[in-house]
């Protein structure tokens, strides 16, 4: 079955832009990615399990953000206690598990998506993922309502994630450090929080599902710094959006993009999100490589493996 949506190109003009079953059978993101020399799997697993600090040979000699060195205590105390006391055991994505086709949108929190009224395309796709705290509720035309995964760390966490993501939404935190692992193992066991040990203070109350949390496996941070990247670990890391878009095209068959791109550096006064009053200037002393980024979604997008929804900056 053909499905159709209408998209903006890139001249700013509609088109019609086709996704069929034989694509997706194919699975042609898959062999495009392949020929850059990447190694992926339909079946990757995307969130960290017991097994990756317990009985695993080859344990990750790298710290956080690109390994588990180091953190194989807190892991246990935010997993292994937890399932138990809560009953939570599912590690997938089990809506999408038997898609033939799983189609996913990658929502940035660029100021790009702004009044381009996309969001009724976006909750059509099987996977809608989030970045960070970027609000849902008053922005629906633009950016839509549903969220799939809501990648996000402790200093990037809203305080009530029941706001901007519905009931199955999986909260997927990124461990930047051991701090946030800790901040974790508070908010789940409700213990006296310590905010000693990050850039801002994080919620130090957070209302979410807390069955719904996971811990996104740092191997997809060290191959996004690594492979798709390419700089040296620890110099810069990967913003949690172009870390989103690779573990898009690690689970998905087809990947679409909104709401990406930053104003040019000249742009200092320029809004770079779609909310709120940051600007271009807030990013002078950022740990993060946009330049960088910004030519590997280009490499992706010229190879024809993610494709933007809209313009973009």
């Amino acid at each position: 079955m053909r499905l159709i949506w209408w998209v903006y190109s890139h001249s700013n003009t509609k088109k019609n832009l086709y996704i069929n079953q034989s694509q997706c059978n194919a699975w042609l993101t898959h062999k495009k990615w392949k020929s850059l020399n990447f190694t992926t799997t339909r079946t990757t697993t995307l969130f960290l399990k017991l097994e990756d600090f317990l009985w695993r040979k080859n344990v990750s000699q790298q710290p956080l953000p690109y390994g588990i060195k180091g953190c194989g205590m807190l892991i246990f105390l935010v997993y292994f206690t937890f399932l138990v006391l809560h009953n939570v055991s599912n590690f997938t994505l089990t809506d999408q598990v038997g898609l033939e086709c799983r189609r996913c949108v990658v929502v940035g929190n660029g100021f790009s998506i702004k009044n381009t009224s996309l969001g009724s395309i976006i909750d059509k796709y099987d996977v809608v993922i989030r970045l960070n705290d970027a609000p849902v509720r008053g922005y629906e035309e633009d950016v839509g309502k549903k969220t799939t995964l809501r990648i996000f760390y402790p200093e990037s966490a809203s305080s009530n994630p029941r706001l901007h993501n519905e009931e199955d939404t999986l909260m997927v935190l990124v461990p930047f450090k051991s701090e946030d692992l800790r901040w974790l193992k508070e908010i789940l066991y409700d213990e006296k929080r310590n905010s000693e040990g990050f850039w801002k203070p994080p919620p130090l109350i957070w209302l979410g599902d807390r069955g719904k949390v996971r811990v996104l496996d740092p191997h997809f941070m060290h191959q996004t710094a690594n492979k798709l990247l390419q700089f040296p670990l620890n110099n810069f890391h990967p913003t949690t959006g172009i870390l989103a878009v690779f573990v898009a095209l690690n689970y998905c068959d087809v990947v679409h993009l909104a709401g990406f791109g930053y104003p040019a550096n000249s742009a200092q006064h320029q809004p770079i999100h779609y909310y709120g009053h940051y600007t271009m200037k807030s990013m002078q002393n950022s740990s993060h490589d946009i330049s960088k980024e910004a030519q590997a979604l280009k490499m992706l997008e010229d190879s024809g493996i993610i494709t933007n929804l809209h313009p973009h900056l």
